[in-house]
Formats: C-alpha cells, sequence, structure tokens
C-alpha cells in the first residue's frame, strides 16, 4: 500500500495567483510633497517672470568686458587662494602630525587662530596691515612701504589663503590619518625618507580621502572671493556692484553674477568628479573583487 501523495495540487486555491493583479503601494506623502516643491517652483518662476526685472539688461551685461574680467580675477584669486591654502594645510597637517612637540603645538595654534576668525575679518586686517608695519622688509637694508606692497590682491590672497590653510590641514590631516599604520611601518623597513614616504606610499593612498572635501572647498573658494570686493578687488561681484551704482539695475547685474558664478560651479564639480573617480580606482577594484 502506497502513502497518499502529499504534495498540493497546482490547482489549489493557494497556488491559483496568476490572475491576481500586483498594485504598487501608494506613497501619499511623497505625491504631496512633489506637489508642493511644484506648486512653490512654479510660483518662483512666475515672481521672475512678471517682477520688474528689466530682461535686456542681463542678456547685455552678461558677457560685457567688466563682468568677464571680474569672472577672471575671481578665477585668478580662487587658483592663487587655495594653492596657498594646500601648501600650508599640508604642511601644517605633517607638523601636527610629527612627534616633535614645538612643530605640532605651533600647528594646533595655527588652526586654532585662523580657524577660528572670520574670513573677512582677516581680509580687512592684512588689507589695513600698515596701520601696524607701515614698512616691510630689512630696516636700513631694504624696506618697501606696506600700502604699496599690501595691494587689494595680495591682501585677499593671504586673507583666504591662509584661512583655507587652517581648514585644510585638517583635512589632510585625516587623510595621513586613514592610511594603515603598516603602510608607514613597511617604508621605514626598507630604508624610505620621511619625505619619499610620503609622497610615495602614504600621500597616494589618502588622497582618496582628501579629493571629495578639498574639492569643495575650492568650489567654496570660488564663492569666498566674493568677500574681497569689501576691500575693493575687482572680482566679478566688485565689477557688478560698480555697473549697478551707475544704472541703478540691481537686480539685472545680481543675476548676471550668480549665472557666472553657477557656470564656474558646475565646470568644477564636474571636474571634481572625475578626480574622485580617477583616485577610487584602487577602492572599487578590490571592491569588485570581493
Amino acid at each position: 500500500m502506497t502513502a497518499a501523495s502529499t504534495t498540493p495540487s497546482p490547482t489549489d486555491d493557494k497556488y491559483e495567483i496568476a490572475h491576481l493583479r500586483l498594485v504598487p503601494k501608494p506613497h501619499i506623502g511623497r505625491m504631496v510633497a512633489a506637489a508642493i516643491v511644484l506648486v512653490l517652483l512654479a510660483g518662483l518662476v512666475r515672481a521672475f517672470s512678471v517682477g520688474q526685472i528689466e530682461w535686456s539688461y542681463v542678456r547685455d551685461f552678461l558677457f560685457a568686458p567688466a563682468i568677464l574680467d571680474g569672472l577672471t580675477n575671481t578665477l585668478l584669486m580662487t587658483v592663487a587662494a587655495m594653492a596657498l591654502g594646500i601648501v600650508l594645510g599640508v604642511l601644517i597637517a605633517i607638523m601636527r602630525i610629527s612627534g616633535n612637540p614645538v612643530l605640532s603645538s605651533i600647528a594646533i595654534g595655527y588652526v586654532w587662530i585662523f580657524r577660528g576668525a572670520p574670513a573677512l575679518l582677516q581680509l580687512m586686517l592684512w588689507f589695513n596691515l600698515a596701520l601696524i608695519f607701515p614698512t616691510l622688509g630689512i630696516h636700513g637694508l631694504i624696506e618697501f612701504r606696506t600700502v604699496d606692497v599690501m595691494t587689494p590682491f595680495v591682501a585677499a590672497m593671504l586673507g583666504l589663503g591662509i584661512s583655507q590653510g587652517a581648514y585644510t590641514s585638517e583635512v589632510v590631516r585625516s587623510g595621513l590619518l586613514s592610511v594603515d599604520s603598516g603602510q608607514y611601518e613597511a617604508a621605514k623597513t626598507i630604508g624610505m625618507t620621511q619625505m619619499k614616504m610620503l609622497r610615495r606610499i602614504v600621500l597616494p593612498q589618502a588622497m582618496r580621502v582628501m579629493v571629495p572635501p578639498i574639492g569643495n572647498e575650492v568650489i567654496g573658494m570660488v564663492k569666498l572671493t566674493s568677500l574681497a570686493s569689501v576691500i575693493q578687488y575687482s572680482e566679478i561681484l566688485h565689477n557688478a556692484q560698480i555697473i549697478y551704482f551707475a544704472n541703478t539695475r540691481v537686480l539685472e547685474l545680481l543675476i548676471v553674477a550668480s549665472f557666472w558664478y553657477l557656470a564656474v560651479v558646475s565646470v568644477l564639480s564636474v571636474g571634481q568628479h572625475y578626480i574622485e573617480r580617477y583616485f577610487a580606482r584602487g577602492s572599487k577594484s578590490i571592491k569588485a573583487s570581493m
């Protein structure tokens, strides 16, 4: 006698689901939020379209020589200030993690002072340095008047660059600390000097950690250069202000400046994406092999 099969028949009710229709779960909150955002965007577009904005002025001044000169000066200041900030940041970070208590204390003090003081305050201090030091140089040998040396460009570069160095040093320090200590020990074992170890072993690995925040700081520096308009540096916002002081088209010139800031930031964001992808190649290959 054979036992009856306990396997359910395909004709059982619980198997007859082919006729059922899959209904997606409704996301009421998501749809309401999207509708609210669309309504707000539509209201914003309408406000700009019916507002007292002469778009012909925006078109006429978008490529005006004064605006393009200001854009060039903005890019120049961004490059100069970030270059100074990165150099100082790497130096301060190395001093911070060194075993020398004097160098480490100096690095901590630098970060404390220049990260604590507002960037605008530092710009104004450098620009008015002549009130403290009327001349610069070696007394009796070579001297320069401070007002001749501390031009708006130099003052803005020092103020923004030195302030940026304090932030960049923390980014670099976090990148250096992210490298496994065994890498340091292995480099020392094969007789590498401290500088060669940093250049050939540590920094290439730390770049994967450092590139994203430093890229964000470069983008932030583009916007921080607008602070230099206070000390009469001819960047894009300063030149836009000069124009709207003359023709009273304030909002139109601010829109022009905003357009160029957004354009520069967009280009830098794309560049940052490709640089991050370049330095992340090793980590991606490791993850793919796991």
